[in-house]
C-alpha cells in the first residue's frame, strides 16, 4: 500500500496498469515474479495485490476513483504520507471509521474493530468468509463502474436487468427530456395488458422523498399502477415509508447495493472467473465393504 500511495502522490490520475509498471521497478521484480499467476491462471499475483491495495485504501479514504478505471490520491492520503510512516497495512487503516464500517458491514457487532480471525474458524467457515469478502468487493467495484456510465446507458442497463429478471416479455426505453419521470416501460405480456413503469437515477446523493412522490404522480397519469425506481445511491427514510403506505399503486425501490446484488445474481456486467469443486467423504460408498 505505501509504495502505491507514494507513486501517486503527485495528485495525477493513474490506472492499475500504470502503477503496476512502477511497482515492478520499485520491488525490482524479475520477469518471472511479475508474471506469476494465481491458481486460477487468469490474473497475476502482482495485479491482484495492487487491486486489493487500491480497494482497501479507497474505502479508507486515502484514494478516490476519478474516472473510468482511474484513481488518484486524496487529501487524507497526502496526510498519511506526511506522517512518514514506515508501514501501511490493514491494521493501520482501521484508524479510519469508513474502513471499519466497510469491513464490518451488516455484521452483528459493528463497534468491534476489524480483525482477521482464523484460529476459531473451520475450513468451511474460512471459505464462506472468503466468498463473502470477494462478493462485497465485487458489489462495491460494480457499483462504482455503473456510476460512470451515461444517464441513457444506465437507463438501458437497468432495463436489461429487468428483462433478465423476467419482469416481462418486452421492454421499451423511453427516457428523454420531458418524459415525466418515466425512463422505461416493461410489458408484462405481449398484448400490453399489464405494464410496469421504470425510473432510473444515476445519483451520488440520496434520492429525496419528493422524487419518489413525483414518480408516484407520474404513474397516476398512466394506465399502470406498478413502478420500479432504481438508483445508484439510496432513498431517504421518508421515501421508503411513502411507498409502504401506497394503496392504489405499487412502487418497488432498489438502491445501489441491491442493484449491484441483482446484477451479480442475474449476470449483468459480470462474468464467471473461476469454479472450485469441494469434495467430501462418501460414507455410503464404504458401507458396501463393511
Amino acid at each position: 500500500m505505501l509504495p502505491l500511495l507514494q507513486i501517486i502522490k503527485d495528485k495525477n490520475e493513474y490506472s492499475l496498469r500504470q502503477v503496476e509498471e512502477s511497482l515492478t521497478k520499485h520491488f525490482q521484480l524479475t520477469e518471472e515474479e511479475r508474471n506469476r499467476l494465481l491458481p486460477s491462471g487468469k490474473m497475476t499475483y502482482l495485479y491482484n495485490r495492487i487491486g486489493w491495495a487500491k480497494t482497501d485504501m479507497k474505502f479508507a479514504g486515502l484514494i478516490e476513483l476519478s474516472g473510468r478505471g482511474l484513481f488518484k490520491i486524496t487529501d487524507r492520503g497526502l496526510q498519511v504520507l506526511s506522517e512518514n510512516s514506515s508501514k501501511l497495512d490493514v491494521e493501520y487503516l482501521t484508524k479510519f471509521p469508513e474502513f471499519i464500517e466497510w469491513q464490518n458491514k451488516k455484521r452483528e457487532i459493528k463497534q468491534e474493530p476489524f480483525t482477521v480471525r482464523i484460529s476459531n474458524q473451520t475450513p468451511e467457515d474460512m471459505i464462506e468468509t472468503g466468498y463473502e469478502t470477494i462478493q462485497e468487493k465485487l458489489y462495491a467495484e460494480l457499483l462504482e463502474k455503473v456510476k460512470f456510465v451515461s444517464d441513457s446507458g444506465f437507463e438501458r442497463l437497468v432495463l436489461e436487468l429487468c428483462k433478465k429478471m423476467n419482469y416481462g416479455d418486452l421492454v421499451e426505453h423511453t427516457g428523454k427530456t420531458g418524459d415525466q419521470g418515466i425512463d422505461g416501460i416493461i410489458k408484462e405480456d405481449r398484448l400490453g395488458l399489464g405494464e410496469i413503469y421504470l425510473q432510473a437515477k444515476r445519483w451520488e446523493n440520496t434520492v429525496q422523498s419528493k422524487e419518489v412522490r413525483n414518480f408516484a404522480g407520474s404513474l397516476q397519469a398512466t394506465k399502470s399502477r406498478k413502478g420500479i425506481f432504481i438508483t445508484t445511491s439510496d432513498f431517504t427514510t421518508d421515501g421508503w415509508e411513502f411507498v409502504k403506505k401506497l394503496k392504489d399503486s405499487t412502487i418497488i425501490l432498489i438502491n445501489g447495493k441491491e442493484l449491484a446484488k441483482l446484477m451479480v445474481e442475474f449476470d449483468v456486467g459480470v462474468s464467471e472467473e473461476n469454479t472450485i469443486k469441494i469434495k467430501k467423504l462418501d460414507h455410503d460408498y464404504f458401507d458396501q465393504y463393511l
